[in-house]
């Protein structure tokens, strides 16, 4: 997993997960998977799921040829809400993107170590030991 700063602003974990590396064999295996992880969280609450792949064909939008598919799962980790000011950078996302011989897993640095350090275990997780 790498981390790097996106458009000069945003803090990126990104995983790239090759096809033998994993048992998952579509976007909505990854993205169930993630739903588990979220759903045996006590700190965590699931919110929904977007299909941002037909969401932009459907609006005639542009798609990179490489992408077969892609989601993000959103979900909160909000275990204090000292001020409205954190409305801002929740809910978190996770992105899973199909490539022809990959997936890719992103997701934002969270200001809160705790959402950081599950989310970079939960996607660890995603690779076959």
């Amino acid at each position: 997993m790498r981390q790097y700063t996106l458009q000069e602003k945003y803090p990126v974990y990104h995983m790239e997960l090759p096809f033998a590396e994993t048992s998952m064999r579509s976007v909505d295996d990854i993205v169930a998977y993630y739903r588990t992880r979220i759903d045996e969280d006590v700190k965590a609450a699931f919110i929904s799921v977007f299909d941002h792949y037909a969401h932009t064909k459907t609006i005639g939008g542009e798609i990179a040829p490489a992408i077969r598919a892609a989601k993000n799962i959103v979900f909160c980790f909000g275990v204090k809400l000292p001020g409205p000011d954190v409305l801002a950078v929740r809910p978190r996302s996770i992105g899973v993107a199909e490539l022809d011989d990959r997936f890719e897993i992103t997701f934002l640095e969270a200001p809160m170590p705790v959402a950081n350090t599950a989310m970079e275990m939960w996607t660890r997780g995603l690779r076959d030991r």
